[in-house]
């Protein structure tokens, strides 16, 4: 497979997938998703693809936008708000979405999970009062979410802002003393949790051109050691993104994405977010290729403190 290649059938299957009113099906035949509809905006503009197309998809995410700037995974459930730093990466560049990117941004800054401060008593050894993002309203912050609003924010042109930086701080405080993250949890009762390679992989995006890669180093090692081993496409998907974010890309990458895909003879078809994002992941490794998720380390990052 070769990134041309690649992009046409990036492009061939999600056409598939459009609705007739512009919106981008969660499976194919099924109805609307959001997230599918941001994610496929994403990759829809890191693979080329045609202009009015995305637009139309950016209208749709206008349309189901909430009057206080979230975007949800659908109207009956205004807690799952976690799809909002999607449509702002999706309205990135398009001229007649800035208005809701505007209030979905102010949504964001104005928002948070639940936290409380650390206890000694805490079986978790986390710091519960640093301040990210959840998945849903009213439930504590985690890593992937904090690390899209980060990635989201950035882009948007407030990526000093003290709400961004204190969810740096926040993934910095989440990451396992011997590398890598899970959902948010890194040692319970006095022992050390797993990491897991989606986790790591967002929580790396989030962090690259803030933080010293010395203080990341045990995490782009423990996804380097595995990328070769997963064979899902989200996993797969946020390793390369991942590992690409910090010059990592493997060179077999488009090779591992051939042989994801290739499951979905045995498993199934893949839902369009989970092909989108392992796209996302095999289009992250053309160095001409735009990455709308990827700000690159750059020579001299902005010192993020890891809480202690």
């Amino acid at each position: 497979m070769s990134p041309s290649s690649l992009r046409k059938s990036v492009e061939a299957v999600l056409s598939r997938r459009l609705l007739s009113d512009g919106g981008m099906a969660g499976r194919l035949g099924g109805p609307l998703h959001i997230d599918s509809t941001a994610w496929g905006v994403l990759a829809l503009r890191a693979s080329g693809g045609a202009h009015e197309v995305i637009e139309q998809l950016c209208t749709v995410l206008v349309r189901e936008q909430h009057g206080d700037g979230r975007v949800c995974m659908n109207r009956a459930n205004p807690a799952s708000f976690w799809p909002t730093p999607l449509a702002v990466l999706a309205w990135q560049d398009s001229i007649a979405s800035q208005v809701a990117q505007s209030r979905a941004v102010h949504f964001l800054l104005s928002t948070t999970g639940v936290h409380f401060p650390k206890q000694p008593t805490d079986p978790s050894a986390h710091d519960p009062n640093l301040k990210g993002w959840p998945w849903i309203e009213d439930t504590h912050s985690w890593v992937e979410p904090t690390a899209l609003g980060v990635m989201a924010l950035r882009v948007a042109g407030h990526g000093q802002h003290d709400r961004v930086r204190e969810a740096l701080r926040m993934i910095l405080d989440r990451q396992l003393p011997h590398g890598g993250w899970n959902v948010g949890n890194t040692l319970v009762f006095g022992r050390e949790l797993y990491p897991m390679p989606e986790s790591t992989g967002a929580a790396l995006v989030g962090l690259a051109g803030e933080v010293d890669q010395k203080q990341v180093a045990r995490s782009i090692d423990y996804l380097q050691g595995e990328v070769d081993r997963i064979r899902t496409p989200i996993s797969l998907g946020w390793s390369l993104l991942g590992l690409s974010a910090w010059d990592r890309w493997p060179a077999n990458g488009l090779a591992l994405v051939e042989r994801c895909l290739a499951n979905q003879g045995r498993y199934g078809g893949y839902d369009t977010s989970s092909l989108c994002l392992v796209a996302l992941g095999a289009l992250a490794g053309d160095s001409n290729a735009y990455s709308p998720l990827i700000q690159r380390r750059h020579s001299r990052p902005t010192s993020v403190a890891a809480a202690s």
